[in-house]
């Protein structure tokens, strides 16, 4: 007798090893799965503007560091002692201005070098919902706390989404035709924005993505992992969520890398793998 679905997860036809050299962008899951490729020490980089949630602000980031577009003055705003910028994570800000743009500006040109070197590309989505700032009319990757008043909430269309996600990999192939790249969508339950509103969010980007998947250009150089069904309909407890019931626990977690490692890792890494676990 069996007592739960289990997804059969197709192998990657452009495993992982450890001569790949991977960037992971997005939510705060593709954090998760990143701490696993740094404990098992594959060459992995992760967020370098911190967690961005939504492909706009994820094709936003992309853009400026492809065109090595450096912040200025013009980009920053100063709220509650810090400044901020609204196409990055507040785990950026600092006190000082001229030295959060000079961060900035850094970790933009090493971005810049680190992408013309990828061999694999993930790139975790994990909301529809973004924030609209009425001033600048621009979809913020962050909203620092500032007031509500400031903002208008949007959920992108499904022609907004796919036109979103198209340009971030042409421009990631513009200098870097080789890179292969991993789409995923957060197990992440965005409660805030409503339980239905999250359901709307989430089927917007499988959609997407789905739709992406059916073309042959894309079929070459992109896969899916679906780590989003791993959570809802394989695991599908509440057992599996943190006391919050909207982040994966470390259980799920782990055993999403799991699923990850068998369909996405080369097994010819397996050996070096278990040497660096025990």
């Amino acid at each position: 007798m069996q007592f739960r679905t289990q997804i059969s997860i197709p192998k990657s036809n452009f495993p992982i090893d450890y001569n790949s050299k991977i960037m992971s962008l997005g939510s705060c899951f593709a954090e998760n799965i990143s701490e696993k490729l740094d404990y098992f020490k594959f060459q992995n980089i992760v967020n370098p503007f911190g967690i961005i949630f939504n492909a706009i602000s994820i094709e936003r980031i992309i853009q400026r560091i492809v065109d090595q577009e450096l912040f200025t003055e013009n980009d920053i705003f100063y709220h509650n002692e810090l400044w901020h910028c609204s196409e990055v994570h507040s785990s950026l800000s600092h006190p000082d201005k001229e030295q959060f743009i000079q961060n900035l500006n850094e970790i933009l040109k090493l971005s810049h070098s680190q992408i013309t070197k990828l061999s694999h590309f993930i790139i975790t989505y994990g909301t529809s919902w973004v924030y609209r700032n009425l001033e600048t009319n621009n979809i913020v990757a962050n909203c620092h706390k500032l007031p509500q008043k400031y903002f208008k909430k949007e959920l992108l269309t499904l022609a907004k989404t796919e036109k979103s996600i198209e340009n971030t990999i042409s421009l990631i192939h513009s200098i870097n035709k080789n890179v292969k790249f991993v789409l995923t969508v957060s197990p992440v339950r965005h409660i805030k924005d409503g339980f239905v509103e999250n359901n709307v969010s989430k089927s917007v980007l499988l959609q997407t993505i789905y739709i992406l998947l059916q073309t042959e250009h894309y079929k070459l150089n992109i896969e899916y992992f679906c780590s989003y069904e791993i959570i809802l309909d394989e695991l599908r407890d509440y057992r599996f969520y943190k006391p919050d019931m909207l982040h994966p626990n470390e259980i799920a977690v782990n055993y999403v890398w799991l699923k990850f490692v068998e369909s996405s890792i080369s097994s010819a890494s397996f050996f070096t793998m278990n040497q660096v676990e025990n």
